[in-house]
């Protein structure tokens, strides 16, 4: 029996059973017109990027403009009270059977990714996209994607097949009355806890720089190259990194590279696995190389990994290399800094790339595009860095890393609460669409038991 099915059997006996479809009037594909064009005649067009997964609603602020042509406008044109389904897409970016309530009053359409949803006349809006929720979230959107080659695929009309049970329009409004006030209170939790997430981000951040670059969360010294930095004492001379470190490029991913002859298959890095001061290894490639190509680009223990290009707060961010995979090459937008082990500590300069004066640098020497950024060898070994002798740079290392596990505990607990939250509120909602309890009676104030303000 599957999950819809025993919400059906456990629904009051006044509910109406039937199908999900019953409780919509029309749905329809999205359009992604063309360029927008200089008049006023553009509309917003709302993407799966343009989803708050926490409200369910459609986040209109940094919807893309868009021109469609007057006839295709009336068959697009959201309405309040419409839902936005997104259909095709996959990973994180784009979740696939998600959908959010439009409450906007500005002309938008949905994207081609995407369908419009319109309620039935018997129906409140948001007791539906709370139905879509509970569906999302119970997992039941998975049984009717299609999966094709990277991309995920949604049946609509299967969707809209899965059986279900609801109640009269009243009752649909009682509900979502009851879940607007309860998520309400989750949401103000959630987004409490958020900020103390984002404030310990903050606080390492400022940890490691005044404990490795001590006065620099005050004035720099306003003078000379780099006049963000303090004054710094003879014991920390600054110097150019190329000075006490090496640089090893990484291969060119080529399809049309000959793979024949003596050949060798090896994991390797892209930008993505590099991240400020760790590694992330779940998503780790292979490819096939000449030997002597990947005898070139073989990362060693005690490397320091920094990325070519990406946003610009992220250019130059290091993360020690520790033999997590054998043998492990890397791509060329990934650099591999292998210090002079006898003065440096690669601890100390990964670290060093996360202080004000590691993205000042790099941010200030970084060449911008219109959406990206990028730096390059030459002024990654132009990286100036304070540098105390090799036993003072440890302790250093070993103070920043005791302040850094305080604070990845209590983002840790932050975060396990932040998951709970999430838990209770999808509990809720499934079980106030699907009649498990009657909301007239219900009281939220269990809801965030455990979890203080």
């Amino acid at each position: 029996m599957t999950g819809t099915e025993q919400w059906l059997g456990s629904a009051p006996a006044h509910w109406a059973r039937g199908r999900l479809k019953d409780l919509i009037a029309s749905s329809s594909n999205g359009t992604w017109g063309s360029d927008p064009v200089e008049n006023d005649q553009n509309v917003r067009c709302i993407r799966a990027a343009d989803f708050d997964r926490v409200s369910r609603r459609a986040e209109l602020s940094n919807a893309p403009l868009r021109y469609v042509e007057p006839s295709s406008l009336r068959q697009h044109l959201l309405r309040p009270g419409d839902l936005v389904l997104e259909k095709s897409g996959g990973g994180e970016k784009q979740p696939v059977g998600m959908a959010v309530l439009f409450t906007g009053t500005d002309a938008a359409v949905s994207s081609n990714f995407c369908a419009r949803i319109k309620p039935s006349v018997n129906v409140d809006s948001r007791f539906l996209n709370y139905v879509f929720a509970a569906a999302y979230g119970q997992g039941l959107t998975q049984a009717a994607i299609k999966q094709t080659t990277g991309i995920q695929n949604l049946d609509t009309g299967a969707l809209l097949a899965s059986r279900w049970a609801f109640p009269e329009k009243e009752e649909q409004c009682r509900i979502a009355d009851f879940l607007d006030a309860e998520t309400a209170r989750i949401h103000q939790l959630m987004r409490a806890r958020d900020a103390q997430v984002t404030a310990l981000t903050e606080r390492d951040y400022s940890s490691i720089s005044e404990v490795l670059v001590p006065g620099s969360l005050a004035n720099g010294s306003g003078t000379g190259t780099f006049p963000w930095l303090p004054e710094l004492p003879e014991s920390r001379p600054l110097v150019k990194l190329g000075y006490v470190c090496r640089i090893q490029n990484g291969l060119t991913v080529d399809g049309k590279r000959d793979v024949t002859g003596d050949v060798v298959t090896r994991p390797y890095l892209r930008v993505a696995n590099v991240q400020a001061g760790h590694l992330t290894l779940d998503s780790v490639t292979e490819i096939t190389v000449p030997r002597t190509v990947a005898e070139r680009s073989t990362l060693r223990v005690g490397d320091v990994l920094m990325t070519e290009g990406g946003d610009l707060d992220k250019l130059g961010r290091g993360a020690v290399w520790n033999g997590e995979l054998p043998e492990c090459l890397h791509q060329n937008h990934v650099f591999a800094l292998r210090p002079a082990t006898t003065v440096l500590d690669g601890r100390y300069l990964a670290l060093m790339t996360q202080t004000v004066h590691g993205r000042c640098y790099f941010e200030s020497t970084g060449t911008r595009t219109t959406n990206l950024a990028s730096t390059n060898s030459s002024k990654i070994l132009g990286f100036p860095i304070p540098l105390p002798s090799l036993d003072v740079q440890r302790v250093l290392v070993s103070q920043v890393h005791q302040e850094l596990q305080k604070t990845a505990t209590i983002r840790a607990l932050l975060n396990q609460q932040l998951a709970l939250l999430t838990e209770r509120r999808q509990a809720l909602i499934t079980a106030a669409v699907t009649g498990q309890f009657d909301v007239s009676t219900a009281s939220g104030r269990n809801v965030t038991e455990g979890v203080s303000a």
